[in-house]
């Protein structure tokens, strides 16, 4: 393997190595018993029940855990700064003199202790919270070495409660190394953590952990080893530079990364080669109905919908279960492109299920489906939360028996009572906001016999090819990059509030043009923390402002029946204005609104403002997005509101959002059952992700022993990945 899309590692920057002769990784003697994966952190010195609880909070069970628990910043204490040459701001080390205390009273009690040194420089170091040995200790003529943050005091430059130990020689030795500073819980101080992690890296020597990447990965990448960047990552030298460290660019972190994203390839491997090795059914179809939807349609599909139609239509028509993720920009006709899949299961006798993550959406996945599928005599079954009683035992009997064709809803389709006959396509849409094992339960719904539905995942978040490759590995990859012709861009502009009148004005002119508008508030009620309009209290100021304009309001709090019906109303033209919460990101479909206006948009990320103004922009007319902000906006409020102003197209603000708040805030992907990395980042190590993908399939080919132990190594109570 090449080392293309990775870096170069110089070994000789990694100064801190083990003396222990590199080690045949597929001996004997690589496997030693017991691993630092059995050590449990009880056999560590000061490790009680008290302790082990806490780390155990922490996903902290072995000691292997602990050295894979890593530093997030160092602190230099490798060198003293006279104090004189202090400045504010400088986290560093001094030391010198007691030369005065003071014990002062005021608003907030304090032990003032001043210091001085040979520089004749003073720096104050300032208490607020102390002990009575303290007091007895920190007095005149006593000499200290402190740590800390320098500020500008009201008189002199200072340190708040600094780290500190008492001098008792002359010359007493520095540290030689950057200190490490870890991520902790209540209870656990950093003297603690790094006096656990001497321990751990002392037991190295003994048990040397297992070494998963074989000579031949690592040699072409020049990565080191294992046990050489775990002992970097903890006690680096004293001339390793911070901010390599810190940003995790450092060789030794990138070693660690690297073994991260090649364990996750594998486990999205194996899971990819277990379903492949599931029989799924075949969904040939004759194409009757599929026909009648396109000709009763007054427009074409683009070339990219039907490139997408044919890949789909090719997987369901194969004997193992197609699992392909559809992308699209806002508008790209995703939906049509479900429907039609959706059709073939039907036309070939099975039954389909799609699975939305909020009632409303699902709502609308249920009015688009019917209006296309009425006409061909399928009458979708919505089953959702708030059925309850008969209404949901009729509904379960007629899922049961077949007879449902089409079946619609949120989380309740997998739940243990819902029972399919014969279920041959799971069409999941927004499948970043669903749990991994949430996805596998509504699939689980159409195993028989050894076999499994179809499934196909829909995003109307557009996924920057990096993180596609790395998050969704298990997946094929279809995406729909072109919108339908006619379509002219939506024009954005950002307006301070102060000028909400001018806006409001914009609206009426809109309302009178026989135009539909959007205002969308980030709340529901009014909240003085976050200094935002509430939708409810929105909607009555443009009641009182717009008379004559019919408005209607919509949030997650009304009623499932009641927000239906004012949905239909604006979808109608019954309605000109609609006040809405974000509900209406994703799903809803007016080609007569052309005016959207978004309040507080410097709340929001990309991903989501883009997905607004995605509401608007699907007639002929000329459409705006207003985003109506409080200023003063912070440097990266501004940011996020100049690239939706300039960028048209969703993949490039995914690439820009990616950049600017990470893949887990980007995706969604905070949530239970979704993958986190524990060190990799997807955006940062972009360029270790072909590697890792070639590295993967290199041990599940030639070392597939190493799979298991790879894959063990990165999972944690919190996180598991899929091992099969």
């Amino acid at each position: 393997m090449g080392t293309t899309g990775a870096r170069a590692i110089d070994h000789s920057v990694l100064t801190q190595t083990t003396s222990v002769a590199p080690m045949d990784p597929y001996s004997a003697a690589a496997f030693p018993t017991p691993s630092l994966a059995d050590l449990p952190v009880e056999r560590l010195d000061r490790v009680g029940p008290r302790v082990a609880e806490r780390l155990r909070r922490l996903g902290i069970a072995s000691v292997q855990d602990l050295l894979f628990h890593l530093p997030h910043r160092y602190q230099d204490r490798t060198h003293l700064v006279p104090i004189a040459e202090l400045r504010p701001g400088d986290e560093t080390l001094v030391q010198g003199e007691i030369s005065a205390v003071e014990l002062a009273n005021g608003p907030r009690r304090s032990y003032k202790v001043w210091l001085a040194d040979r520089s004749g420089g003073g720096l104050l170091l300032r208490f607020f919270h102390y002990s009575r040995q303290q007091l007895q200790t920190l007095r005149p003529g006593t000499r200290l070495r402190c740590y800390g943050e320098v500020r500008r005091g009201p008189a002199s430059l200072e340190m708040v409660h600094p780290e500190y130990r008492l001098q008792t020689q002359d010359v007493d030795p520095i540290e030689q190394r950057l200190t490490p500073l870890y991520p902790s819980t209540e209870g656990l101080q950093q003297a603690s953590w790094r006096g656990l992690t001497d321990q751990a890296l002392a037991l190295l020597d003994q048990h040397a952990p297992t070494e998963c990447l074989p000579e031949e990965v690592l040699r072409p990448l020049a990565l080191p080893t294992l046990t050489e960047a775990l002992r970097y990552v903890h006690r680096p030298p004293a001339e390793a530079d911070p901010s390599h460290l810190v940003g995790r660019s450092h060789p030794a972190f990138l070693r660690l990364s690297f073994e991260e994203l090649v364990a996750h390839q594998v486990s999205l491997r194996r899971l990819r080669g277990a379903r492949r090795a599931t029989a799924a059914p075949k969904l040939e179809g004759d194409g009757r109905l599929r026909r009648r939807l396109l000709e009763a349609l007054s427009f074409r599909l683009t070339r990219a919908q039907e490139r997408v139609v044919a890949e789909i239509a090719a997987d369901l028509r194969s004997d193992r279960p197609m699992q392909r993720l559809l992308q699209g920009d806002v508008g790209a006709g995703k939906t049509l492109v479900a429907a039609l899949a959706a059709l073939q299961a039907i036309e070939s006798g099975r039954q389909v299920a799609l699975m939305a993550p909020t009632e409303l959406l699902s709502e609308q996945h249920r009015r688009g489906f019917a209006a296309w599928l009425a006409p061909l005599g399928i009458d979708p079954t919505w089953l959702v939360g708030r059925h309850k009683g008969r209404e949901r035992a009729g509904l379960l009997e007629t899922i049961a028996s077949g007879h449902a064709k089409l079946v619609m809803g949120t989380h309740a389709l997998f739940q243990d009572d819902v029972v399919f006959r014969d279920l041959g396509l799971v069409i999941i849409d927004e499948q970043h906001r669903f749990g991994v094992h949430q996805r596998m339960r509504l699939r689980a719904k159409g195993s028989r016999a050894g076999g499994a539905p179809h499934q196909l995942i829909m995003t109307a978040t557009p996924i920057p090819r990096s993180l596609a490759m790395t998050l969704y590995a298990d997946l094929d990859l279809s995406v729909i990059d072109e919108l339908p012709p006619g379509r002219a861009p939506i024009i954005t502009v950002a307006v301070p509030d102060n000028r909400r009148d001018e806006v409001i004005e914009r609206v009426r002119r809109a309302c009178e043009q026989g135009r539909q508008a959007y205002w969308v508030c980030t709340l529901i009620e009014e909240s003085e923390a976050l200094e935002c309009q509430a939708a409810e209290a929105t909607a009555h100021e443009l009641r009182d402002t717009l008379p004559g304009v019919r408005l209607g309001l919509v949030h997650g709090r009304i009623k499932g029946a009641d927000r239906e019906s004012v949905m239909a109303a604006f979808a109608s033209a019954e309605l000109d204005l609609l006040v809405a919460t974000t509900v209406v990101e994703v799903g809803v479909d007016v080609p007569n609104a052309s005016l959207m206006i978004i309040e507080n948009p410097e709340r929001l990320g990309l991903a989501q403002l883009h997905q607004l103004r995605g509401r608007v922009g699907r007639g002929v007319v000329q459409s705006h997005c207003v985003l109506l902000f409080r200023p003063p906006l912070s440097a990266a409020a501004r940011e996020r509101l100049g690239i939706i102003r300039e960028a048209e197209s969703g993949f490039e603000i995914a690439e820009r959002d990616l950049a600017m708040r990470g893949a887990g805030e980007l995706l969604g992907t905070r949530q239970t059952g979704a993958v986190q990395f524990r060190i990799a980042d997807p955006l940062r190590d972009r360029h270790l992700v072909v590697a890792a993908q070639r590295a993967a399939d290199l041990i599940l080919a030639r070392y597939p022993e190493l799979a298991s132990p790879l894959t063990a190594r990165w999972s944690s109570p919190r996180e598991e990945y899929a091992c099969v």
